[in-house]
């Protein structure tokens, strides 16, 4: 049950995400999908704070990062940018987890 939630969630910060890093969205539709993904994702029974994948463990830390870093560090610092945009191919299936990338369950 969870798989399926983290598979479409992907799917969608994968869309939400790039959108933003491309200058085609705006930060508070960023950050609304953050906050409605953690909403849905407190009505899962789920005791462990350990992903299951790789796939989600990359999926938790850049909810982490959109969240942690500021707006204006989201579309001005390179190296945060970089970096998002490298765990955003790891989503799309493309080459290794970034070894930055600690990403664990709310």
């Amino acid at each position: 049950m969870l798989e399926p939630f983290i598979e479409q969630k992907s799917r969608q910060l994968i869309y939400y995400l790039s959108r933003f890093l491309r200058g085609r969205l705006p930060y508070r539709e960023l950050h609304l999908f953050v906050w409605d993904t953690l909403e849905e994702w407190s009505h899962f029974r789920v005791r462990s704070w350990r992903p299951e994948t790789l796939r989600e463990q990359v999926f938790w830390h850049l909810l982490y990062q959109i969240e942690y870093w500021s707006e204006p560090e989201l579309k001005q610092n390179l190296k945060v940018r970089r970096e998002l945009r490298y765990c955003l191919r790891f989503l799309h299936g493309y080459g290794q987890i970034p070894s930055y990338c600690v990403g664990v369950r709310p």
